[in-house]
């Protein structure tokens, strides 16, 4: 899987949690935490993205992540 497939679903799932968000202006720079996500969002983001993935990584892995970039990274090392 590219990285671009695991952006289009951290960007699905954002919408899903945060319907007002308009998913054609989110970029790879952009942290979920500046999208409007505060933490409960972000972590069931990041669940349900895990969850499409079939990834199990323990979320303190995680943690250090500081844009949608480096989520992408992570995750898709991880596969």
């Amino acid at each position: 899987m590219r990285e671009e497939e695991i952006f289009e679903i951290i960007v699905g799932h954002l919408v899903e949690v945060l319907p007002e968000i308009d998913p054609q202006y989110v970029t790879m720079q952009d942290a979920l935490r500046d999208l409007g996500a505060n933490s409960v969002d972000r972590v069931e983001i990041v669940m349900m993205t895990m969850e499409s993935l079939s990834l199990d990584i323990p979320l303190v892995e995680l943690s250090g992540t500081h844009n949608i970039q480096e989520l992408v990274e992570l995750l898709h090392a991880r596969l």
